[in-house]
């Protein structure tokens, strides 16, 4: 089988921040109606796992010895990718506006990019030092300026835990896993999540409450399990196995950078599903994302002119 081409990977890329972005939308009305966030993502988990299973048994067959010798990036996946980085979120959020948080989450991008300078010790070229200012430029203005705030320094040590747990998501998204399908990194790695996001919730550190009656989505009565089940099928089980697929593509980050088009996304699926206003600047900071994420992209095609592995 060839090396997948870049515009593969782009398109894997679009289809995850995409479908990434419509989680804001379901969640709320769960929210809402009472779920904690610790309980929605936990449920979410297990059902995005369970949606994909089917897949991971079929594409597994006869090559179980694959998920073994990848044993470690799925625990990576699992234990940090998904359930610390959710732990240590939903924690900020529980001392720091949702903004803030996100704003210092997605600096994961600028964490690869730190990263691979400390270990290459190599200075990054011009072009992706410049796209990392316009891209974190954009995420400001697209979550709102208001978001940059001296606010509670342990909520603020958990925000920044919850960016790194989503730079690794990234490198171990993009690492070769001795040919495990990314289907099978993703629907394994969720469901190794779930029993450390249920232990947090029995153990109390982190709010775990649920309803089941009907929820009001776009203004019409729903029964609760229908937008936990779009979060499940397209927010969480389309999302991660089509990211993991576009890191192993075009390298945790780049994959990364594009991945900041998740808050344009969100925002917009906000703006035509709950009627949230959209502004001027959040306009403008998409396509300053945009601008980055070109920037970034550029410096690969540069140093990258023939398809390999991707790597960080």
């Amino acid at each position: 089988m060839g090396i997948p081409s870049k515009s593969t990977g782009l398109i894997a890329a679009a289809v995850s921040f995409i479908s990434f972005g419509t989680s804001g939308a379901f969640v709320k009305p769960l929210l809402e109606a009472g779920w904690s966030p610790a309980a929605a993502v936990t449920v979410r988990a297990l059902t995005a796992g369970l949606v994909l299973l089917p897949f991971v048994l079929v594409l597994m067959r006869g090559r179980w010895t694959l998920l073994r010798q990848a044993r470690w990036p799925v625990l990576g996946m699992g234990l940090v990718g998904v359930a610390v980085t959710q732990v240590l979120y939903f924690a900020a959020i529980q001392r720091i506006p949702v903004a803030t948080a996100l704003l210092i989450e997605f600096l994961a991008p600028l964490l690869l990019v730190g990263f691979t300078w400390a270990v290459s010790r190599r200075t990054p070229a011009p072009v992706v030092l410049v796209g990392s200012v316009l891209a974190v430029g954009g995420l400001v203005l697209v979550i709102g300026p208001g978001a940059i705030q001296a606010v509670d320094p342990i909520g603020l040590a958990a925000a920044f835990g919850a960016a790194i747990g989503c730079s690794v998501y990234f490198v171990i998204a993009a690492r070769p896993n001795n040919g495990l399908p990314p289907v099978a990194l993703a629907g394994a790695g969720l469901l190794l999540a779930v029993p450390v996001l249920a232990l947090v919730g029995a153990t109390g550190l982190l709010p775990f409450t649920a309803t089941f009656g009907d929820v009001p989505l776009f203004g019409t009565p729903t029964p609760w399990w229908v937008p936990l089940l779009v979060v499940a099928v397209i927010g969480t089980a389309l999302a991660y196995a089509s990211g993991i697929t576009a890191s192993g593509i075009l390298g945790s980050r780049l994959a990364s950078f594009i991945a900041l088009l998740e808050v344009v996304s969100a925002s917009l699926f906000a703006w035509l599903l709950l009627g949230e206003g959209l502004s001027p600047l959040q306009l403008l900071g998409g396509l300053l994302i945009l601008g980055g994420i070109a920037s970034v992209r550029a410096e690969r095609q540069t140093v990258e002119p023939v398809a390999t592995p991707a790597h960080v």
